[in-house]
């Protein structure tokens, strides 16, 4: 499969994941939850809808192919180093400039590791 074909899909998946990601994340802290946990709650509902996506429309290998437990331990695995990335830099933002800035940052800071992430993805997950 093209490098280009999954870089594209992956592009737009990532955005669906983002939007989903960022919309929990405003939403919870919204509504008072604290910045860490909101930030978890947001990459795992993104998590759940890209590793589905992903394994079956970016790196499939051929039709019928079943994601498995394999596969999403190094993906889960991935995703506790991105997402503890993410939460760092997230509440860094959220403490040195206030929860709103902390919004905006976030799909800086998830854009940024997205690059990271198909790399790691094409070559350790889905591999």
């Amino acid at each position: 499969m093209s490098l280009l074909r999954q870089g594209s899909a992956y592009i737009v998946i990532g955005l669906v994941q983002l939007l989903l990601d960022w919309l929990v994340f405003v939403a919870t802290t919204a509504v008072g939850l604290p910045v860490v946990p909101a930030n978890i709650a947001g990459r795992l509902a993104g998590m759940l809808l890209g590793f589905w996506l992903n394994g079956r429309y970016t790196f499939a290998t051929g039709a019928g192919q079943r994601l498995g437990w394999r596969r999403f331990a190094r993906f889960f695995t991935l995703w506790l180093l991105l997402t503890a990335a993410s939460t760092v830099l997230v509440s860094t933002a959220d403490h040195a400039l206030g929860l709103r800035y902390a919004w905006l940052a976030k799909p800086v800071v998830e854009g940024g590791l997205a690059v990271v992430s198909f790399l790691l993805m094409r070559y350790v997950v889905y591999r």
